[in-house]
């Protein structure tokens, strides 16, 4: 390993459901200027959630503009990205041009198709290859939905499909480039984990032409040199690539077995390295972390539908839309007061995989206040992460370190709370942007360059303070809750 020169900095973006983001960051960790810009969500029928390709691609340029005015004489070494996931764009390999919406990971408008068509032969089969289930949340059935309803004039050999970070190397390349990264690719139900390419039985499983798919590569594989970017030098080396919840993980160090990290977005991330994957279907599914060289990493992760979304749903109606209203509201009151909110909004993710779940609301009494409505939405976030725990811990074994990041972690009460539903210690880093300073950490590693940070103390730490009776009290009422939801959907 070399050192790097103290003007250059890797060029991090993070691109994110609600946000772009760019940082620039040093070889030592240092962020030397950060920038942001909104994307905006649109959901055009119940169920269905959606963005702008084009949007998504200006937020990008918005935020790196903001950035290099932080640190105009920055030389960048090299762009890393660290994208969402599941979403899929679709647009044409001639002009660029996207080819209807984005449909976003939350999107179900493929459940009624997913329930329906395949075969528990197909389930097996993708399960087998892929680690996952056959789920709305994941991309093949957007892709196949896309190519159902293309315009008549568009000729498939025309047609180009990705999720995020293929869309944007597209961009940054001018074209040049239709790449994706393994652990991207990894979300798809489309590419073989132990293999590592694209499965030929899973593309006719889901009808969808090779042709349409980008080449997927190693995280730090290198994919391509930019080219009419504003705001970065033409031939600028893309030299490494993350899904944002591995990205973060990545930055967290919690590259082994017995670590975990949770990411608190507008859905959640809860993502623990393995040292092979388990045998047979599991609640939490199997993902490809990252490809480093020729090696992979596996993981067990499960993704919650909503986290910080329950948190503005419910200030929406209590604080005007202020989520720091609401959690200021939640301290006034000790506990919930029994309230529970289950947030099936659109059914339930891991690790109850079901999409039928209703949202609920219950406890309530004449003594029920705002407060306990709000204190029951933190609740949720927290019971959340918990279920998704307590499966990695019963196929792996207990955690050692569990570390936390996202914007909901800036709440002391948040943490506090999962802490307590936890019982156990949760850390929280000193640096917010983990999933950007994942992706540059190994982008610095592609130059040959060491990067000893993230360091592993400091940051915030919070230990349970609740008696273990009563968390196993609140969370007997919390699983009561869940069944009576699914139940209810019957």
């Amino acid at each position: 390993m070399t050192a790097a020169p103290k003007d250059q900095a890797i060029l991090a973006i993070d691109q994110g459901t609600t946000n772009s983001k760019a940082v620039l960051v040093s070889a030592d960790g240092r962020q030397l200027a950060t920038g942001a810009a909104p994307v905006g969500v649109s959901s055009p029928r119940p169920g269905w959630v959606e963005q702008d390709a084009d949007r998504i691609w200006s937020s990008v340029l918005d935020a790196v503009a903001a950035c290099r005015r932080g640190a105009p004489d920055a030389e960048i070494a090299g762009i890393a990205l660290s994208t969402q996931r599941e979403s899929v764009a679709g647009w044409r390999a001639g002009t660029g041009t996207a080819l209807g919406p984005v449909i976003g990971w939350q999107d179900r408008r493929t459940a009624d198709w997913c329930a329906q068509i395949f075969t528990d032969a197909d389930r097996r089969l993708v399960h087998d290859r892929t680690g996952l289930r056959i789920d709305p949340m994941f991309s093949a059935p957007k892709m196949r939905w896309l190519i159902d309803h293309l315009p008549a004039d568009v000729p498939l050999d025309d047609v180009r499909l990705g999720t995020i970070d293929s869309w944007l190397i597209w961009r940054l390349t001018a074209g040049a480039r239709h790449l994706c990264e393994a652990g991207n690719a990894s979300r798809t139900l489309l590419y073989d984990i132990a293999a590592l390419d694209w499965d030929a039985g899973l593309l006719d499983l889901f009808g969808l032409p090779a042709t349409t798919l980008p080449a997927a590569l190693a995280s730090d594989a290198g994919f391509g040199r930019t080219a009419e970017v504003t705001g970065v030098p033409d031939g600028t080396p893309i030299l490494a690539v993350l899904a944002d919840s591995h990205a973060a993980l990545f930055g967290h160090g919690c590259t082994t077995a017995g670590t975990a990290k949770a990411t608190y977005g507008t859905g959640s991330s809860v993502m623990a390295p393995i040292d092979r994957p388990p045998a047979g279907e599991s609640p939490v599914p199997t993902t490809l972390a990252w490809v480093v060289g020729r090696a992979p990493t596996y993981a067990l992760e499960g993704n919650i539908l909503f986290s910080g979304a329950t948190l503005a749903w419910t200030a929406d109606i209590l604080t005007g839309g202020d989520v720091a209203g609401l959690v200021e509201l939640a301290a006034t009151v000790p506990d919930s007061g029994g309230v529970t909110l289950v947030p099936a909004f659109a059914g339930l993710g891991a690790p109850h995989w079901d999409r039928g779940a209703h949202a609920l609301i219950s406890g309530m009494s004449e003594t029920t206040r705002r407060g306990h409505l709000a204190r029951a939405a933190i609740d949720a976030v927290g019971h959340q992460i918990c279920d998704i725990v307590d499966v990695i811990e019963q196929q792996t074994a207990p955690l050692r370190l569990f570390r936390a990041d996202g914007g909901a972690t800036a709440s002391d009460l948040v943490v506090q709370t999962q802490a307590d539903l936890l019982g156990r210690e949760v850390q929280v880093g000193e640096v917010a942007e983990v999933s950007a300073l994942g992706a540059a950490k190994l982008a610095w590693s592609a130059l040959g360059v060491g990067a000893s940070w993230p360091p592993s103390g400091g940051g915030r730490v919070y230990r349970p303070e609740l008696p273990e009776t009563e968390r196993r009290c609140r969370r007997r009422l919390w699983a009561d809750e869940v069944r009576r939801t699914r139940f209810a959907a019957r």
